[in-house]
């Protein structure tokens, strides 16, 4: 056979040879899965303004990226005074419910009755009550948090409270409250309109933990 034709037959033989090795071997190549995703958020440069409403029995400081809406509706309840407010952050879908209770006031409490019903029982805004309340409350999240911690508060303005940081899938990964102990209690948590998953939420989680304690902290008593 001509050396010329033997050459050709080589080549083309040669044509097969690596595309196959190729595919050997990409599959015995180990499987590397990948890792899932979430899109991308852009967080907004940092300021604040006062908030200081006529009447009100408190005043404090939040971001410039944030609206305040009176309170209407808590939980499809009334709220219990006209200083309940909430502070929307509409590009995050996230809100911080500010809940305000004065000490000694009267108050509706819904009280379990030994058939298992609720019924609503006017009572006093007993300082105690309303620390172990917002402690219950938190501990409400216990079914699908990991972790639940608390730290107590005290800020450059001598208010104390304590800041609860729940870990896990929970509906509210930050709360707090704060209070004198003789007149003004106040209790906050942030929640966010989507279903909670603590992995993608983690940036603005982290975000909004700053303005959290910058509102704290700039928190005064009228």
């Amino acid at each position: 056979m001509p050396k010329e034709m033997i050459m050709k037959k080589m080549s083309a033989g040669y044509r097969w040879i690596l595309p196959l090795c190729i595919f050997v071997a990409a599959c015995n190549s180990p499987y590397v899965s990948k890792k899932r995703g979430y899109y991308h958020i852009e967080l907004p440069k940092r300021g604040y303004q006062l908030f200081e409403r006529e009447g009100f029995p408190y005043s404090f400081e939040y971001p410039v990226y944030a609206s305040i809406v009176q309170d209407s509706t808590y939980f499809d309840t009334n709220p219990e005074n006209p200083y309940w407010i909430n502070i929307d952050f509409p590009r995050f879908g996230s809100r911080i419910f500010l809940s305000y209770k004065r000490v000694g006031g009267k108050a509706l409490y819904r009280v379990k009755q030994p058939d298992g019903q609720y019924r609503d029982s006017l009572g006093v805004n007993e300082f105690d009550r309303m620390v172990a309340d917002a402690f219950t409350l938190t501990n409400k999240n216990n079914v699908v948090s990991s972790s639940i911690k608390d730290s107590l508060i005290v800020t450059p303005n001598q208010l104390h409270g304590v800041f609860f940081k729940v870990g896990g899938n929970a509906a509210t990964a930050k709360q707090f409250f704060l209070s004198d102990t003789t007149t003004h209690f106040i209790r906050g948590a942030l929640y966010f309109d989507v279903t909670p998953n603590a992995d993608s939420l983690k940036p603005v989680q982290d975000f909004l933990q700053a303005d959290l304690e910058h509102m704290i902290n700039t928190f005064r008593w009228k």
